[in-house]
């Protein structure tokens, strides 16, 4: 079964950003670099799904540079799969593009893959695995 495990949020500083959403009564978990997508991120349950907020740790991030092409804002949506391998080899075989055709692991160790948005409707779609 498919579910939204989260909405990305690029921001310039979490610690600005996480105020509207701590003043809604939203806690923050434990912030985390992801060292490959040199972003900090900090997690924020919404009911069975949350919200990602994310600050780029380098100009070089795909963070950094969407924010300064689009400025701060929602960056993606990810969806949780049940079999993260066999989803990316259905959508190799159905041309569907990706960001990168190798599964990496995020924050929090779970293994995901971003769709890119010219395949997911102007969307950047990421997929991580369940269970995680």
């Amino acid at each position: 079964m498919f579910t939204i495990d989260h909405l990305g949020i690029a921001v310039k500083s979490l610690a600005a950003a996480k105020g509207i959403y701590e003043k809604l009564g939203l806690t923050a978990t434990a912030e985390e670099v992801v060292e490959g997508e040199q972003v900090r991120v900090a997690m924020l349950p919404v009911g069975e799904s949350r919200l990602e907020l994310m600050e780029a740790t380098s100009e070089g991030s795909a963070v950094a540079k969407f924010i300064a092409k689009r400025g701060e804002g929602l960056h993606h949506v990810c969806l949780r799969v049940p079999d993260l391998t066999a989803v990316v080899e259905r959508l190799k075989t159905d041309g569907v593009r990706l960001v990168s055709n190798e599964i990496k692991i995020g924050a929090g160790g779970h293994r995901y893959v971003f769709v890119h948005p010219s395949s997911a409707g102007g969307v950047l779609l990421e997929l991580v695995e369940a269970g995680y």
